[in-house]
């Protein structure tokens, strides 16, 4: 039965997404919500300057929406259900308050990076502050490998917090081609239904399934060439939906393994970041590390495809790793 809901909820959630998605893309374009490129960016990229932009209020929508009809079908809704719509909501809009000032400030200059990192600290200490008191809950976390639940007590609060807000910007820096964001994040969240499933977490295993479905729906509209982008109102909105959902499973080291493009794409910039300032000298072509690949004569279609071949061979170890 539990299989049978996972894929009710996922396909569900593909068919409401990919027709809110195509009733929004008219809007957007009537409203003028237009992507901006930023200059510094692929040469290449500055043809998709004038796409719409925002898209992810829809995948909001859908998301929200599917999982209240399914959740309320299949299991009522419980408190970790609510946990999740809310950091999403949250988590969106931050990005929804960066996408929004881009577009009637006509540049891609948004919240500054201090404002967008103060409410992400906030909102990240907010939930692991409700977790920690919260009967039911608890503070232990599962280490892999090691095979077992440690408690992290007083240490819970900034954990679950670093985790919302490395996994809301990881994702972020993941949205950078046509298709990149939305079909990696498919494929994790598909893997952490699945973990959902094995370990008894129906209310998380259901918003994980939709939140694949969702994705993939979008997909449909974003796969290369983009017909719009899901803007920072998206990318921000699956990185808290993913997050939240692997920390009331207890399952964040996991989310690292599964969701290693997302690490890879923030360690990239890191370490640019890092080496120019104290050496003067770049290690990659371009960062965010997808950058790196297309500046190297990589079609953009087949870093796309790269990245989703790494993010299911990644998703299926960490599947395979809880089940050992």
């Amino acid at each position: 039965m539990g299989v049978t809901q996972l894929i009710t909820a996922l396909v569900l959630g593909f068919a409401v997404s990919a027709l809110f998605t195509w009733r929004e893309i008219p809007l957007l374009k009537k409203n003028q919500f237009k992507q901006y490129i930023r200059e510094e960016g692929p040469e290449s990229h500055k043809k998709k300057s004038g796409t719409p932009t925002m898209g992810g209020l829809s995948m909001i929508a859908a998301l929200l929406i599917v999982t209240v009809i399914v959740s309320i079908v299949f299991r009522g809704m419980t408190g970790q259900t609510w946990v999740m719509i809310v950091m999403t909501l949250l988590f969106g809009g931050i990005g929804f308050l960066d996408d929004y000032i881009k577009v009637t400030a006509k540049h891609n200059l948004g919240l500054r990076a201090w404002q967008k990192l103060a409410l992400q600290i906030f909102f990240g200490v907010l939930l692991g502050v409700f977790i920690m008191l919260k009967d039911g809950y608890g503070t232990k976390v599962f280490i892999p490998f090691y095979g077992q639940y440690v408690d992290f007590g007083i240490l819970y609060v900034p954990f679950v917090t670093f985790v919302m807000v490395a996994m809301a910007n990881s994702v972020n820096l993941s949205d950078g081609l046509d298709g990149l964001c939305s079909g990696v994040t498919a494929i994790v969240s598909t893997c952490f239904a699945f973990i959902g499933l094995s370990v008894g977490k129906g209310s998380e295993m259901l918003f994980c399934a939709v939140l694949a479905g969702v994705c993939l729906g979008f997909l449909m509209f974003n796969r290369n060439p983009a017909k719009l982008f899901m803007g920072d109102t998206g990318s921000m909105a699956l990185g808290g939906a993913l997050a939240s959902a692997a920390i009331l499973m207890k399952m964040e080291f996991l989310l690292v393994i599964a969701g290693f493009i997302y690490v890879m794409e923030s360690l990239s910039v890191i370490i640019q970041v890092v080496s120019f300032k104290s050496t003067g000298k770049r290690v990659f072509r371009m960062a965010p590390i997808h950058h790196h690949f297309e500046l190297g004569g990589m079609p953009e279609q087949k870093v796309v495809l790269m990245f989703w071949g790494v993010a299911l061979v990644c998703s299926i170890l960490a599947y395979l790793i809880y089940l050992i």
